[in-house]
């Protein structure tokens, strides 16, 4: 005898339709699709996030390096 045969799946999907209603079903399907696509989206940016912010850093760490400060203005006291 099988693990799952079609006849298991007719009774799962008879007792949600039972214990959620036929108007709530859709909305349930809805609902977890949504959050599988947000949590997608929320790991590409994740990953895809990491290289710019290293190239920013750079830039940041170079236009620091490249300001000198004039020596011969005076530094006055107020």
């Amino acid at each position: 005898m099988e693990l799952f045969q079609p006849w298991h799946i007719i009774i799962v999907v008879g007792l949600a339709v039972l214990f959620f209603g036929g108007k709530k079903l859709p909305e349930l399907g809805k609902g977890l699709g949504e959050g599988f696509k947000g949590f997608k989206d929320g790991m590409k940016g994740i990953t895809g996030d990491d290289t710019p912010a290293a190239s920013t850093q750079a830039k940041a760490a170079e236009n620091a390096h490249s300001v000198t400060p004039k020596a011969d203005e005076p530094v006055t006291k107020a």
